[in-house]
């Protein structure tokens, strides 16, 4: 039975190309208006599992649904409010974005009239009747998510949509991502790219070997594997002694000096223990800031924890 409020459903979702398992009963679950980031090493499955979805590649087992229904090769009409953007989109070279986008509205049966101003919003206005040939990887990104957004889509699935960009062409498609989830769009996105999901999910499903490690936020995830906050300081006086003091309090795991300032990874509550302590030792405190969990940290402890059991 399928979750009638998600947008995105898997549910024991299995593809294997001959003695390749390349997705093996994955079970997870998109909501309505979230972006959800997709996330695992190159090969773990997630391409295929968006195929899957896409109606592209037929599961060995298991099933996929849209907004409860379920999807598959003759579920065009429920793929028709999905913007897709794939891994590696390709265009006709002699074409321009604007003959490329009519060219797209005419297969989906939507007005040619939104062309201009799906240019605009990407960005591509200044070279609208310029040859696709002559674009950019960034810029053929960049068009790859106007054609996705014909028919104002309400979901997206966008497959490594930043995947091989420059750091300028990053911030646009992720400023773009933003902007349509703000309109009210759910955003599904694979990635590689720990800090590309850090920065835009609101949940995230991390795979291995096409299998689910885990799903939710990246605080239950470092919640759930005890990943503390590290406390940065900036402070003048430091001794051996003192640091030997500071690993001593109750809730430091770990404690280490740098020319940048020393860092302690500890409790939320040893916080203020630490920067007293080192008040009353002497040491002048000029600054300091708490550095949350990263993805990475998670990513890592989760896959090495799977490794090892």
């Amino acid at each position: 039975m399928s979750d009638p409020t998600a947008v995105i459903e898997t549910v024991n979702i299995t593809k294997r190309f001959k003695e390749v398992l390349a997705v093996d009963s994955l079970s997870m679950k998109v909501q309505k208006g979230e972006i959800f980031g997709f996330l695992g090493p190159n090969g773990a499955g997630k391409s295929t599992t968006i195929k899957m979805v896409m109606g592209l590649f037929h599961p060995t087992s298991g099933s996929a649904f849209i907004n409860g229904k379920p999807a598959g090769p003759d579920s065009v009409e429920l793929r028709r409010d999905i913007g897709f953007l794939p891994e590696r989109i390709s265009f006709y070279d002699n074409l321009t974005p604007i003959q490329t986008l009519n060219f797209y509205c005419e297969l989906r049966g939507a007005d040619k009239s939104v062309v201009p101003s799906l240019i605009k919003e990407v960005g591509l206005e200044h070279a609208a009747n310029r040859k696709v040939g002559t674009f950019s990887k960034g810029m053929v990104q960049l068009l790859g998510v106007a054609q996705a957004m014909i028919g104002n889509p309400s979901i997206y699935i966008m497959d490594e949509p930043t995947g091989g960009l420059d750091a300028r062409w990053v911030k646009t498609v992720r400023d773009k991502i933003r902007t349509l989830n703000e309109q009210g769009a759910t955003i599904i996105f694979s990635s590689h790219i720990l800090s590309e999901v850090q920065a835009l999910c609101h949940r995230i499903a991390i795979i291995d070997k096409g299998r689910l490690v885990v799903e939710g936020t990246v605080e239950d995830i470092s919640d759930r594997l005890r990943i503390m906050p590290r406390l940065w300081i900036q402070a003048s006086g430091i001794d051996k002694e003192t640091i030997t003091a500071i690993r001593s309090i109750a809730g430091v795991e770990e404690v280490s000096m740098s020319d940048e300032g020393l860092l302690v990874t500890c409790e939320t509550e040893a916080r203020m223990t630490v920067i007293a302590s080192l008040r009353e030792r002497g040491v002048a405190v000029s600054d300091f800031k708490t550095i949350d969990p990263s993805l990475e940290e998670a990513f890592v402890r989760l896959l090495s924890d799977k490794e090892g059991s």
